[in-house]
């Protein structure tokens, strides 16, 4: 393999001298036909990463090449250009990768490559959920390396239209995961890049605010993300006027951080606005309608409005399992919510059963190690404690604040919040103890 001959090299030189791997390539590279040719230099363009065969597939359409794609293939691995990792899998060393790279400056249509493979990754990008699953990410993980390629080395090559798509492809996966620093890198690279290349008036530029300020929300630094909130709202405003749905989803999402900052007298209107703006351009049958009414009724339960909040989260409920299945994410969050509810009233009956769906679904949905799923051990937590079930609550209190710490580190509010419940819960189960015994010697 490609292995062996560069150890044979070493014999005579160190790999890094590249002038004797130079010579070897280009004595394989000649006997070469035009066609395979081609085919390496476009896998050039790939990540120093195993390349899943159907990238470079997508990327030949895309190029609008016409060739024997596994005749071509086959070539490049007998020739050492190309090394099979396992089925429909290769790679390329990154010496070839660097020849190849040259060979590509020197093709009349090398453009067309560029373009051509920016095109297929940006395809596979936009297949990339909001909200994707532990599935998706563990069949989407290999093409990462490849779309981080497209964003960083080749984003000149990116149309305006795609530009934005491989780096918010990016900051999903690694959300996904609850991996926020990661997502912050792709989220924070795209608003630089969008505002170099597109201006600060642009869709894409308000795009880039309002997801950094999701992400700044969900990490607790609600300051940072308010002002990201207001200046992508405005911008919206100003580009695509008042009755836009872009406009509709910054009031959904400011109305949501003056929601976790107890600011309910500004978030309730901004709600409203969302859901009426949303239901008039979507229909009332909208995944996006059901959100905010998800949102509307969280801040009904916050305020105490129960009997308000009830209807609403029951409504947002049978929307999501209608409109997006019942093995869904926002499912378990709205199961999730709506446990809340009836763990607030002391129906405690009620909420348990849905806690430990909501937390079945996010462990098999979004894996062990996510944030929800912290969340959802938490609220059960919360649940046994109420009901005098301290033994059944802490080991879940305990997994909780570690994921928590894991994945949000030790600062974060919701870690906060559950170290604080746990060292409560301990409290109580301290002060029982004592009760019982104090009882036992009575």
């Amino acid at each position: 393999m490609l292995e062996d001959i560069l150890a044979k090299l070493q014999q005579l030189k160190s790999v890094k001298d590249f002038s004797s791997i130079d010579a070897t390539f280009e004595f394989n590279w000649k006997a070469l036909e035009p066609e395979a040719k081609q085919l390496a230099c476009l896998l050039s363009l790939f990540a120093l990463a195993p390349i899943p065969w159907y990238l470079v597939e997508l990327a030949v359409n895309a190029c609008g090449l016409n060739f024997d794609m596994q005749a071509n293939r086959d070539v490049l691995t007998k020739y050492y250009i190309l090394q099979k990792v396992e089925e429909n899998v290769y790679e390329i060393h990154e010496n070839i990768k660097r020849i190849l790279n040259n060979k590509l400056e020197e093709l009349s249509f090398s453009a067309q490559l560029k373009r051509g493979f920016c095109q297929a990754i940006v395809a596979v990008a936009k297949t990339i959920d909001q909200r994707p699953t532990l599935q998706q990410i563990l069949e989407l993980s290999p093409a990462i390396p490849h779309i981080a390629e497209a964003a960083t080395v080749y984003s000149h090559w990116l149309s305006d239209e795609d530009l934005i798509c491989p780096f918010v492809a990016n900051s999903r996966f690694y959300k996904g995961q609850g991996s926020y620093k990661q997502a912050l890198f792709w989220l924070e690279q795209s608003l630089s890049v969008t505002q170099e290349r597109l201006g600060e008036q642009h869709p894409d530029v308000a795009n880039s605010l309002n997801n950094l300020a999701l992400l700044y929300t969900s990490q607790g630094h609600y300051s940072e993300a308010e002002t990201l909130y207001i200046k992508a709202l405005d911008a919206r405003k100003h580009l695509v006027g008042e009755q836009h749905l872009d406009v509709a989803t910054s009031l959904n999402n400011l109305a949501l951080l003056y929601h976790s900052q107890r600011r309910y007298s500004e978030a309730e209107p901004l709600y409203i606005k969302a859901l009426d703006m949303r239901k008039r351009l979507l229909g009332e049958q909208h995944s996006d309608v059901a959100t905010t009414l998800n949102n509307l009724a969280g801040l009904y339960k916050s305020q105490g409005c129960y009997s308000q909040a009830e209807p609403l989260y029951i409504q947002a409920l049978g929307m999501k399992k209608r409109l997006l299945g019942e093995q869904h994410p926002d499912v378990a969050t709205s199961l999730n919510n709506l446990a809340v509810l009836y763990k607030s009233q002391g129906c405690y009956s009620q909420a348990e059963p849905l806690y430990i769906q909501a937390l079945d679904m996010r462990k098999r949905l979004l894996g062990e190690q996510h944030p929800d799923v912290a969340t959802s051990l938490n609220n059960l937590a919360l649940l046994y404690t109420s009901q005098g079930r301290y033994r059944e609550a802490e080991p879940l209190c305990i997994l909780a604040l570690d994921i928590f710490e894991i994945k949000l580190g030790h600062n974060h509010p919701n870690t906060i919040t559950c170290r604080e419940n746990l060292a409560s819960l301990r409290s109580t189960i301290t002060s029982a103890n004592v009760e019982e015994i104090i009882g036992f010697k009575d």
